[in-house]
């Protein structure tokens, strides 16, 4: 069994750490006080293949694995949490149009979302449906050759910045749960929508989150992905994938927190000694590192486990999704116990790394509700003994 990185993947790994410490280290502060959202760094992240990850290259993207995305979005996260997020998001939606968009759809948005030239948002949320997302009210009524959408969506990234959505509705009776629910891909610009205010966040900053409503919003029935019910296993298989992404931007956060406290302690003196001397400190940094090691593992073998279609995926996916979202808080937030005072000034970046941190937690699926779906797996007869 190895665990070392391939030629390529180190590659993938330096390249993505040179655009991370040229695009976005250096402005992730100003992005976060000034609520700014980068569209043209973005755009740049297009031009070096980082919009079309894991799409595959006779579409126009990179066609690498979800492993591959992992390195990248670990790297990419180390100068900017909250950027780096919402590229994860942009690249689910661009993934899910390049796999189940019918070719008018494809030749029409994903060489443009590659590019960064559209930005693409995922709407799923709604203010009465969050971690029930199968109860979901938005409702899509066919009418001919055109559906006709009618609701809303909470919590959206990129919203009102964005150029087209993939967009989750009942296509079903409102009764019909689950396989009910279609996937249709709506421009931003469609007559019916609405944008709310962008919510002022806890954290990730340099990215809008808006309400969304939709009142008689008319689209192609031609813009449905996949076939009519579908909608919510795409959903499923968007987010085990989705899980894996924010897991590794927490990767990303906890390696970046650990370096500031490896230097910090080398650094700074008390009682005539460096921090680094004193035990207690050493016994922290270790424990730091040790959880950021094996979240590490655990996301790493996950996007594996995606990467050959395993049976089981969404329980690995799960499980590392709530490991490492879990990691990557605590191991920011001790970072910044280490820093004492100065670590709760805004001068400095850990303050900012805990509060882009600490949503990690809640999307793609709530923590607690990732338990619930490791549970319920681990109940089904004979799974417990595959898990291993």
């Amino acid at each position: 069994m190895d665990f070392s990185l391939t030629d390529d993947q180190k590659a993938l790994v330096q390249a993505a750490a040179d655009f991370s410490r040229a695009e976005l280290a250096d402005h992730a502060a100003e992005w976060d006080a000034t609520s700014h959202f980068p569209v043209d760094v973005i755009r740049r992240a297009g031009e070096a293949g980082f919009l079309g990850i894991y799409i595959p290259e006779e579409r126009g993207g990179l066609g690498l694995s979800r492993l591959d995305a992992s390195l990248i979005f670990e790297q990419l996260s180390q100068g900017c949490i909250s950027t780096t997020a919402y590229l994860t998001i942009h690249n689910m939606v661009a993934w899910m149009v390049a796999s189940w968009g019918s070719e008018a759809l494809r030749e029409s948005w994903v060489e443009r979302l590659i590019s960064g030239e559209c930005l693409g948002c995922y709407c799923l949320t709604e203010p009465g449906s969050g971690s029930d997302a199968a109860s979901l009210r938005t409702k899509a009524v066919r009418e001919g050759d055109e559906y006709v959408i009618t609701g809303s969506k909470m919590f959206i990234s990129g919203a009102g910045a964005n150029d087209v959505m993939v967009v989750m509705a009942r296509t079903g009776a409102p009764d019909s749960g689950a396989g009910g629910v279609s996937a249709i891909l709506v421009p931003a610009d469609a007559a019916g929508i609405e944008y709310g205010k962008n919510e002022e966040k806890m954290g990730w900053k340099s990215q809008p989150t808006r309400l969304i409503s939709f009142d008689g919003v008319r689209v192609p029935v031609g813009n449905r992905l996949g076939e009519e019910g579908e909608g919510f296993k795409l959903a499923m298989k968007g987010l085990d994938g989705g899980r894996l992404n924010i897991a590794s931007c927490s990767l990303g956060a906890a390696q970046h927190a650990l370096t500031l406290s490896r230097n910090y302690l080398q650094e700074r003196k008390q009682f005539g000694r460096e921090l680094a001397q004193f035990q207690a400190l050493q016994f922290k940094l270790a424990d730091m590192a040790t959880e950021l090691a094996a979240a590490r593992l655990m996301v790493r073998h996950a996007a594996w486990r995606l990467d050959q279609g395993d049976p089981e995926v969404t329980a690995y996916c799960a499980m590392a999704k709530r490991f490492a979202t879990d990691m990557g808080f605590n191991v920011c937030n001790e970072a910044l116990q280490l820093h004492g005072g100065y670590g709760y000034l805004r001068e400095f970046p850990l303050e900012r790394m805990v509060r882009d941190t600490r949503v990690h937690q809640i999307l793609e699926g709530t923590n607690e509700i990732m338990r619930v779906i490791v549970a319920r797996r681990l109940l089904a007869d004979g799974v417990i003994e595959t898990l291993q």
